[in-house]
C-alpha cells in the first residue's frame, strides 16, 4: 500500500467519523455537553472555509492535521459507546447525509474572523 492510498483511507475513514458525530449529535441520548462539542467538530470539518487558509504555510494544513483529528478523537470519548454504534451503523446503511451543515460552519468562521478583525481595528484606534 502506497503512502497516498494510505492517506485516502485515513481521509475517508475521518469523513466516516465526523457524519458518525453528526448522527449521534440527532440522539437523544448524547449528553448536551458532547453535542456542543461534536456540532463544532462537524461544522468545522465540513465547512468549506478553513479557520486558517490553506495558502499560509505550514498553519494552513497544520489545522487539518491536527485541530480535526483532535477534535474527533474528543468528541468520540464523550460520546456513549452505545450511540457511537448505532450512529455507525446508521451511517454504513447510507442514512446520514449532513446537508448544510458546511455551510453554517462556514458562516460561523466567516463571524469569526469578522470579530477577530473588528476588534483588532476597534484596539488600534
Amino acid at each position: 500500500m502506497t503512502v497516498t492510498e494510505r492517506w485516502k483511507g485515513w481521509a475517508r475513514a475521518l469523513k466516516r467519523e465526523t457524519l458518525v458525530m453528526y448522527a449521534s449529535i440527532r440522539d437523544p441520548r448524547t449528553p448536551w455537553y458532547a453535542k456542543a462539542a461534536a456540532g463544532c467538530v462537524v461544522a468545522y470539518a465540513l465547512s468549506p472555509i478553513d479557520l486558517i487558509p490553506d495558502p499560509v504555510p505550514v498553519l494552513g494544513y497544520l489545522d487539518d492535521l491536527i485541530l480535526i483529528p483532535l477534535g474527533v478523537w474528543l468528541v468520540r470519548r464523550l460520546i456513549p459507546a452505545v450511540v457511537l454504534a448505532d450512529s455507525r451503523a446508521a451511517v454504513d446503511a447510507g442514512a446520514v447525509h449532513a446537508g448544510r451543515v458546511g455551510f453554517i460552519g462556514a458562516a460561523v468562521i466567516v463571524l469569526l474572523w469578522m470579530v477577530t478583525i473588528a476588534a483588532l481595528i476597534w484596539a488600534a484606534f
